[in-house]
């Protein structure tokens, strides 16, 4: 073989390989770009589905009335309850009750609310839950403490309000809670410090109950889905801020029992936030109360030599647990804190919350709108 054949040969070859090289890598994009596609489309699909499955608006306190009518198939009802306003996807409705093997529908009229979750339509669904009058409804405002939710609850169903607050502190109840609620009820409520373990736990809103005798664990059932329910819309927020549930409930506990109806409830959550970077202790009055028990309009300076982890004026961070319940303003202040330099707050007579960066701008404040000596509000 001659010289310009080999020279011939091995330039081919040459040309082939990089043929081949470039074949390889235009493959390679073309592979990638396809996964890059179908992991965008299931995890775009992944949290479509997640949305859809979430109550259209969980702090709802609408009611509509749906009926059913006898034959209805399960396309039938999901469609219904779109319409209505009760589901946010109908298709999505439908391979939840196919995957999940859901079934026997009943007829009738029934009393929906665009805060129930799909779980809960589906066992209304099931049991034939129709429309009737409430024999109970159990109201729980915002701001309120175990210990005057139990006495709600006592009041509610003529039930001992001791017998009630002792079985809602049962370690054994606490423990078959965790249980069935495991990813809202965590090992954080046991720790020792904690005062109660459900405290923060049961969120604000008015339960209707339809029979005349409802039990605490049926009517805890409820509010704990509830919480669970709201908490879910909030799930990727908080993980994102590296919050757990039980400190997103405390800090919301701390800004709810601190705000006014005029008080704007982000720059208190950024007051907080502020100190707790710069390693200051949040000095917030509702916590000297809570360790003491007591509800008082006044905190003196004595008050604050008060023993215990709840003592934020001894204790940098937050407490131990939630010192009451939060509602929907307070949990999305604590998510979303206003950007400030604020670093006090002082409540005024007349409802008014003052904001200040200084110590000295705050007691500048606090001697112009608080009068009586000896009184201590931050």
């Amino acid at each position: 073989m001659t010289t310009d054949k080999k020279d011939i040969i091995r330039q081919k070859m040459l040309e082939s390989q990089t043929e081949a090289k470039i074949v390889r890598k235009i493959v390679l994009i073309i592979s990638s770009i396809l996964a890059l596609f179908i992991i965008f489309i299931g995890g775009g699909g992944y949290l479509y589905v997640k949305s859809a499955l979430k109550p259209v608006d969980p702090d709802s306190k609408i009611e509509k009335k749906v009926n059913i009518p006898i034959g209805s198939s399960v396309t039938m009802i999901a469609e219904n309850l779109e319409k209505n306003g009760i589901i946010k996807n109908a298709r999505i409705f439908k391979y939840y009750v196919k995957f999940n093997n859901e079934g026997g529908f009943m007829a009738g009229e029934y009393q929906f609310s665009p805060s129930m979750d799909i779980a809960e339509i589906v066992s209304r669904l099931k049991t034939g839950k129709v429309l009737a009058k409430a024999a109970v409804k159990l109201t729980i405002p915002e701001g309120k403490q175990l210990k005057e939710i139990a006495a709600l609850m006592a009041k509610a169903t003529n039930q001992n309000e001791a017998a009630v607050f002792k079985k809602l502190n049962d370690q054994v109840f606490i423990k078959a809670l965790m249980n069935k609620y495991p990813e809202l009820l965590t090992n954080d409520i046991l720790n020792p410090a904690v005062k109660y373990p459900l405290e923060g736990y049961l969120y604000p809103a008015t339960y209707p109950f339809y029979k005349k005798n409802p039990t605490i664990e049926e009517m805890v059932y409820v509010m704990l889905e509830k919480t669970e329910s709201v908490l879910a819309n909030y799930t990727e927020e908080s993980n994102s801020k590296k919050l757990t549930v039980h400190q997103l409930l405390t800090m919301a506990s701390l800004i709810e029992e601190e705000a006014t109806e005029k008080a704007d409830r982000k720059k208190i959550s950024s007051v907080f936030y502020n100190r707790i970077d710069k390693g200051m202790p949040l000095q917030t009055d509702p916590t000297i109360l809570y360790a003491q028990g007591k509800h008082k309009k006044r905190v003196y300076y004595k008050d604050l030599e008060v023993n215990s982890p709840y003592n934020t004026y001894k204790h940098q961070g937050l407490p131990p647990s939630p010192i009451a319940n939060a509602g929907k303003m307070s949990i999305e202040a604590a998510l979303h804190p206003e950007k400030t330099n604020y670093y006090y707050f002082l409540a005024a007579p007349d409802g008014k919350i003052i904001f200040t960066k200084t110590l000295a701008e705050h007691n500048r404040e606090k001697a112009k709108h608080i009068t009586k000596q000896g009184k201590l509000t931050e």
